[in-house]
Protein backbone atom coordinates (compact mmCIF):
# COMPACT_ATOMS: atom_id res chain seq x y z
CA UNK A 1 0.00 0.00 0.00
CA UNK A 2 1.22 3.23 -1.06
CA UNK A 3 -1.09 6.33 0.92
CA UNK A 4 -0.25 9.79 0.74
CA UNK A 5 1.96 11.63 3.33
CA UNK A 6 -1.14 13.79 4.28
CA UNK A 7 -3.08 11.37 5.20
CA UNK A 8 -4.23 11.62 8.27
CA UNK A 9 -5.90 8.52 10.77
CA UNK A 10 -8.17 9.16 13.80
CA UNK A 11 -7.58 6.00 15.63
CA UNK A 12 -10.10 5.58 19.01
CA UNK A 13 -9.75 3.27 21.11
CA UNK A 14 -9.32 2.30 25.02
CA UNK A 15 -7.15 -1.16 24.44
CA UNK A 16 -3.49 0.00 25.09
CA UNK A 17 -2.19 -2.85 22.88
CA UNK A 18 -4.59 -2.25 20.18
CA UNK A 19 -3.95 1.55 19.90
CA UNK A 20 0.25 0.37 19.78
CA UNK A 21 -0.28 -2.19 17.20
CA UNK A 22 -2.70 -0.54 14.95
CA UNK A 23 -0.24 3.06 15.11
CA UNK A 24 3.12 0.92 14.24
CA UNK A 25 1.05 -0.71 11.27
CA UNK A 26 -0.19 3.45 10.24
CA UNK A 27 3.32 4.86 10.80
CA UNK A 28 4.67 1.92 8.90
CA UNK A 29 2.72 2.45 5.70
CA UNK A 30 3.40 6.69 6.18
CA UNK A 31 0.11 7.60 7.77
CA UNK A 32 0.21 10.31 10.40
CA UNK A 33 -2.06 8.89 13.41
CA UNK A 34 -4.26 10.72 15.82
CA UNK A 35 -5.36 8.69 19.00
CA UNK A 36 -8.37 8.87 21.23
CA UNK A 37 -9.46 6.90 24.22
CA UNK A 38 -12.96 7.37 23.94
CA UNK A 39 -15.78 9.07 21.98
CA UNK A 40 -16.13 12.50 22.99
CA UNK A 41 -12.56 12.70 22.52
CA UNK A 42 -12.59 11.66 19.14
CA UNK A 43 -15.07 14.40 18.48
CA UNK A 44 -13.40 17.31 19.98
CA UNK A 45 -9.95 15.98 18.31
CA UNK A 46 -11.48 15.53 14.55
CA UNK A 47 -13.10 18.87 15.00
CA UNK A 48 -10.03 20.56 15.55
CA UNK A 49 -7.81 17.79 13.16
CA UNK A 50 -10.04 16.93 10.72
CA UNK A 51 -8.71 13.35 9.70
CA UNK A 52 -8.86 11.17 6.79
CA UNK A 53 -10.33 8.34 8.21
CA UNK A 54 -11.56 7.22 11.52
CA UNK A 55 -10.88 3.77 12.66
CA UNK A 56 -13.40 2.94 15.54
CA UNK A 57 -13.83 0.61 18.23
CA UNK A 58 -17.32 -0.41 19.73
CA UNK A 59 -16.75 -0.83 22.96
CA UNK A 60 -15.57 1.92 25.26
CA UNK A 61 -16.52 4.17 28.28
CA UNK A 62 -18.52 7.02 28.57
CA UNK A 63 -19.38 7.35 24.49
CA UNK A 64 -19.16 3.88 22.64
CA UNK A 65 -18.35 3.61 19.06
CA UNK A 66 -21.97 3.69 17.71
CA UNK A 67 -23.10 6.61 19.44
CA UNK A 68 -19.56 8.49 18.47
CA UNK A 69 -20.14 7.21 14.72
CA UNK A 70 -23.78 9.06 15.21
CA UNK A 71 -22.77 11.72 16.58
CA UNK A 72 -19.83 12.34 13.72
CA UNK A 73 -21.81 12.04 10.61
CA UNK A 74 -24.77 14.48 12.17
CA UNK A 75 -21.83 17.07 12.21
CA UNK A 76 -22.31 18.93 8.23
CA UNK A 77 -18.32 19.65 8.58
CA UNK A 78 -17.24 15.76 9.31
CA UNK A 79 -20.16 13.17 7.61
CA UNK A 80 -18.32 12.59 4.74
CA UNK A 81 -15.03 11.00 6.82
CA UNK A 82 -15.40 7.15 6.15
CA UNK A 83 -15.62 5.10 9.11
CA UNK A 84 -14.16 1.87 9.88
CA UNK A 85 -15.50 0.04 12.78
CA UNK A 86 -12.75 -2.36 14.56
CA UNK A 87 -14.25 -4.20 17.63
CA UNK A 88 -14.61 -7.57 19.39
CA UNK A 89 -18.14 -7.52 18.46
CA UNK A 90 -19.06 -10.09 15.96
CA UNK A 91 -22.87 -10.26 16.18
CA UNK A 92 -24.32 -9.51 13.07
CA UNK A 93 -26.92 -7.36 14.52
CA UNK A 94 -23.48 -5.00 15.88
CA UNK A 95 -22.16 -5.44 11.90
CA UNK A 96 -24.99 -4.38 10.99
CA UNK A 97 -25.75 -1.89 13.62
CA UNK A 98 -22.04 -0.35 12.72
CA UNK A 99 -23.07 0.01 9.42
CA UNK A 100 -26.54 1.40 10.22
CA UNK A 101 -25.24 4.65 11.94
CA UNK A 102 -22.56 5.57 8.85
CA UNK A 103 -19.70 2.97 9.24
CA UNK A 104 -18.16 1.80 5.89
CA UNK A 105 -16.54 -1.08 7.19
CA UNK A 106 -16.53 -3.77 10.06
CA UNK A 107 -13.53 -5.41 11.30
CA UNK A 108 -13.72 -8.25 14.20
CA UNK A 109 -10.02 -8.06 16.38
CA UNK A 110 -7.67 -9.50 16.34
CA UNK A 111 -6.82 -7.24 13.43
CA UNK A 112 -4.81 -7.97 10.72
CA UNK A 113 -2.40 -5.22 9.92
CA UNK A 114 -2.40 -6.22 5.65
CA UNK A 115 -6.46 -6.77 5.76
CA UNK A 116 -6.92 -3.13 7.59
CA UNK A 117 -4.42 -1.32 5.02
CA UNK A 118 -6.26 -3.49 2.36
CA UNK A 119 -9.30 -1.98 3.41
CA UNK A 120 -8.10 1.89 4.39
CA UNK A 121 -7.06 1.95 1.12
CA UNK A 122 -10.19 1.68 -0.82
CA UNK A 123 -12.33 3.75 1.61
CA UNK A 124 -9.82 6.29 1.35
CA UNK A 125 -9.80 6.13 -2.13
CA UNK A 126 -13.72 6.46 -2.21
CA UNK A 127 -13.42 9.75 -0.16
CA UNK A 128 -10.83 11.38 -2.42
CA UNK A 129 -13.28 10.66 -5.19
CA UNK A 130 -16.47 11.95 -3.37
CA UNK A 131 -14.97 14.63 -2.20
CA UNK A 132 -13.58 15.49 -5.97
CA UNK A 133 -17.11 15.66 -6.92
CA UNK A 134 -18.09 17.65 -4.31
CA UNK A 135 -15.76 20.28 -5.22
CA UNK A 136 -16.78 20.51 -8.92
CA UNK A 137 -20.56 21.18 -7.54
CA UNK A 138 -19.03 23.54 -5.25
CA UNK A 139 -17.56 25.55 -7.93
CA UNK A 140 -20.39 25.43 -10.88
CA UNK A 141 -22.55 27.69 -7.81
CA UNK A 142 -25.36 24.96 -7.99
CA UNK A 143 -27.04 25.28 -4.06
CA UNK A 144 -27.04 21.75 -3.76
CA UNK A 145 -27.34 19.48 -0.66
CA UNK A 146 -27.75 15.96 0.28
CA UNK A 147 -30.02 15.27 3.42
CA UNK A 148 -30.60 12.06 5.38
CA UNK A 149 -33.94 10.68 5.76
CA UNK A 150 -34.56 12.24 9.25
CA UNK A 151 -33.98 15.59 7.53
CA UNK A 152 -30.46 16.97 8.48
CA UNK A 153 -27.96 18.16 5.91
CA UNK A 154 -24.93 15.47 5.55
CA UNK A 155 -23.23 17.99 2.91
CA UNK A 156 -23.91 21.28 1.13
CA UNK A 157 -22.08 23.76 -1.17
CA UNK A 158 -21.02 27.02 0.49
CA UNK A 159 -23.94 28.69 -1.83
CA UNK A 160 -26.66 26.62 -0.51
CA UNK A 161 -25.43 27.46 3.49
CA UNK A 162 -24.90 31.16 1.54
CA UNK A 163 -28.94 31.27 1.00
CA UNK A 164 -29.83 29.72 4.27
CA UNK A 165 -27.84 32.88 5.89
CA UNK A 166 -29.42 35.18 3.52
CA UNK A 167 -32.79 33.80 4.55
CA UNK A 168 -32.03 33.85 8.55
CA UNK A 169 -32.32 30.07 8.39
CA UNK A 170 -30.15 29.56 11.50
CA UNK A 171 -28.96 26.35 12.58
CA UNK A 172 -31.38 26.01 15.20
CA UNK A 173 -33.74 26.31 12.68
CA UNK A 174 -32.37 23.84 10.31
CA UNK A 175 -32.01 21.41 13.29
CA UNK A 176 -35.41 21.74 14.03
CA UNK A 177 -38.30 22.96 11.71
CA UNK A 178 -36.27 22.33 8.09
CA UNK A 179 -35.79 18.47 9.37
CA UNK A 180 -38.96 17.85 10.28
CA UNK A 181 -40.47 20.00 7.36
CA UNK A 182 -37.81 17.54 5.26
CA UNK A 183 -38.09 14.25 7.05
CA UNK A 184 -42.24 14.17 6.31
CA UNK A 185 -41.56 15.27 2.93
CA UNK A 186 -39.33 12.68 1.88
CA UNK A 187 -41.48 9.91 3.64
CA UNK A 188 -43.44 10.43 1.28
CA UNK A 189 -41.07 9.61 -1.49
CA UNK A 190 -41.18 12.90 -3.71
CA UNK A 191 -40.57 12.41 -7.59
CA UNK A 192 -37.50 13.41 -9.06
CA UNK A 193 -38.76 17.47 -9.77
CA UNK A 194 -40.35 17.39 -6.87
CA UNK A 195 -41.03 21.01 -5.16
CA UNK A 196 -41.35 21.27 -1.42
CA UNK A 197 -41.53 24.96 -0.31
CA UNK A 198 -40.65 25.62 3.54
CA UNK A 199 -42.21 27.56 5.95
CA UNK A 200 -41.42 28.96 9.56
CA UNK A 201 -38.93 31.77 7.69
CA UNK A 202 -39.89 35.35 6.21
CA UNK A 203 -37.76 34.66 2.94
CA UNK A 204 -39.72 32.40 0.66
CA UNK A 205 -37.09 29.25 -0.01
CA UNK A 206 -38.17 26.25 -1.47
CA UNK A 207 -36.31 22.73 -2.20
CA UNK A 208 -36.85 20.63 -5.00
CA UNK A 209 -35.83 16.79 -5.61
CA UNK A 210 -32.21 15.91 -7.52
CA UNK A 211 -32.21 12.02 -6.92
CA UNK A 212 -34.39 10.53 -4.34
CA UNK A 213 -34.05 7.04 -2.68
CA UNK A 214 -35.44 5.48 0.38
CA UNK A 215 -32.29 4.95 2.86
CA UNK A 216 -29.93 6.61 0.88
CA UNK A 217 -28.52 10.11 1.03
CA UNK A 218 -31.22 12.16 -0.66
CA UNK A 219 -29.46 15.42 -3.72
CA UNK A 220 -31.68 18.51 -3.19
CA UNK A 221 -31.12 21.52 -4.83
CA UNK A 222 -32.71 24.70 -2.24
CA UNK A 223 -34.54 27.51 -4.78
CA UNK A 224 -34.76 30.86 -4.01
CA UNK A 225 -38.33 31.99 -4.31
CA UNK A 226 -37.17 35.72 -5.09
CA UNK A 227 -35.21 34.69 -7.81
CA UNK A 228 -36.66 34.01 -11.37
CA UNK A 229 -37.52 30.14 -11.97
CA UNK A 230 -35.28 27.89 -14.97
CA UNK A 231 -37.77 28.26 -17.30
CA UNK A 232 -38.15 32.59 -16.76
CA UNK A 233 -34.06 32.49 -16.69
CA UNK A 234 -34.41 31.17 -20.47
CA UNK A 235 -36.98 33.43 -21.52
CA UNK A 236 -35.02 36.62 -20.41
CA UNK A 237 -31.80 35.33 -21.83
CA UNK A 238 -32.56 33.72 -25.11
CA UNK A 239 -35.76 35.52 -26.28
CA UNK A 240 -37.96 32.76 -26.41
CA UNK A 241 -41.84 32.02 -25.91
CA UNK A 242 -43.30 30.78 -22.54
CA UNK A 243 -43.51 27.76 -23.66
CA UNK A 244 -40.55 27.55 -25.74
CA UNK A 245 -38.25 28.13 -22.23
CA UNK A 246 -40.36 25.21 -20.53
CA UNK A 247 -39.42 22.62 -22.92
CA UNK A 248 -35.93 24.02 -23.13
CA UNK A 249 -35.70 23.78 -19.07
CA UNK A 250 -36.34 20.09 -19.16
CA UNK A 251 -34.37 19.06 -21.93
CA UNK A 252 -31.65 20.49 -20.08
CA UNK A 253 -32.98 18.60 -17.21
CA UNK A 254 -32.01 15.40 -19.59
CA UNK A 255 -35.58 14.38 -20.21
CA UNK A 256 -37.34 13.39 -23.23
CA UNK A 257 -39.64 14.03 -25.37
CA UNK A 258 -41.90 11.64 -24.06
CA UNK A 259 -40.85 12.82 -20.44
CA UNK A 260 -41.88 16.98 -21.17
CA UNK A 261 -44.70 16.51 -23.09
CA UNK A 262 -46.42 14.36 -19.34
CA UNK A 263 -44.90 17.20 -17.68
CA UNK A 264 -46.17 19.94 -19.87
CA UNK A 265 -49.25 17.98 -20.62
CA UNK A 266 -48.72 18.31 -24.35
CA UNK A 267 -48.13 15.47 -27.10
CA UNK A 268 -44.64 14.61 -28.27
CA UNK A 269 -45.02 16.08 -31.33
CA UNK A 270 -45.89 19.64 -30.31
CA UNK A 271 -42.61 19.37 -28.08
CA UNK A 272 -40.70 18.39 -31.13
CA UNK A 273 -42.32 21.33 -33.53
CA UNK A 274 -41.22 23.46 -30.21
CA UNK A 275 -37.73 22.28 -30.78
CA UNK A 276 -37.71 23.06 -34.16
CA UNK A 277 -38.43 26.54 -33.29
CA UNK A 278 -36.26 26.59 -30.31
CA UNK A 279 -33.26 25.45 -32.12
CA UNK A 280 -32.54 27.77 -34.73
CA UNK A 281 -33.60 30.52 -32.60
CA UNK A 282 -29.98 29.61 -30.39
CA UNK A 283 -27.91 28.76 -33.69
CA UNK A 284 -27.94 25.48 -33.02
CA UNK A 285 -28.33 21.87 -34.38
CA UNK A 286 -29.80 19.23 -32.21
CA UNK A 287 -30.23 18.96 -28.52
CA UNK A 288 -27.47 18.27 -27.11
CA UNK A 289 -25.72 21.69 -28.07
CA UNK A 290 -29.63 23.52 -26.74
CA UNK A 291 -29.05 21.46 -23.36
CA UNK A 292 -25.30 23.34 -23.22
CA UNK A 293 -26.25 26.60 -24.08
CA UNK A 294 -29.38 26.11 -21.36
CA UNK A 295 -27.32 24.79 -18.29
CA UNK A 296 -24.77 27.36 -18.92
CA UNK A 297 -27.66 29.72 -18.15
CA UNK A 298 -28.97 27.74 -15.16
CA UNK A 299 -26.07 27.44 -13.37
CA UNK A 300 -25.69 30.93 -12.74
CA UNK A 301 -28.89 30.62 -11.17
Amino acid sequence: MTPTKNDIVLVVDDSADALSLINDTLEAANMDVLVALEGKQALTIAKRIRPDIILLDAIMPNMDGFETCKALKADANLASIPVIFMTGLSDTDDIVRGLEVGGVDYLTKPIKPSELLARMKVHLNNARLTNSAQIALDSTGQHLMTVSDSGHILWATPQTYALLAKARANDEWQQTDFAEQLSQWLAHQPNEDSHLPLTGLDYPLSVRVISAKTGQERLLKLEDGRRPTGPHLLKQELDLTERESEVLHWLANGKTNRDIAQILEMSPRTVNKHLEQIFPKLGVENRTAAAGIALKILARS
